[in-house]
């Protein structure tokens, strides 16, 4: 959870979550990879489901994540 993320962007998003969820952006991209699905918004919706995540912190991750982009 040391990363220095963009201010600006999905990204800048990333501490806070880092923060009020307890998980590093790392793990949270291995449970979008695990969790079986491929839709931006079906991943969304299992972040919020099952994990209570705000909707704009699960949209931001799944963009990232699916962008290809890894922490």
């Amino acid at each position: 959870m040391t990363n220095t993320w963009p201010s600006q962007g999905p990204a800048s998003y990333f501490p806070s979550i880092e923060k009020k969820y307890e998980k590093s952006i790392a793990e949270w991209q291995q449970i979008i990879v695990a969790c079986g699905l491929e839709k931006h918004m079906a991943i969304v919706n299992f972040l919020k489901a099952e994990y209570a995540m705000g909707h704009g912190h699960a949209n931001a991750l799944v963009g990232w994540t699916l962008a290809g982009n890894v922490a």
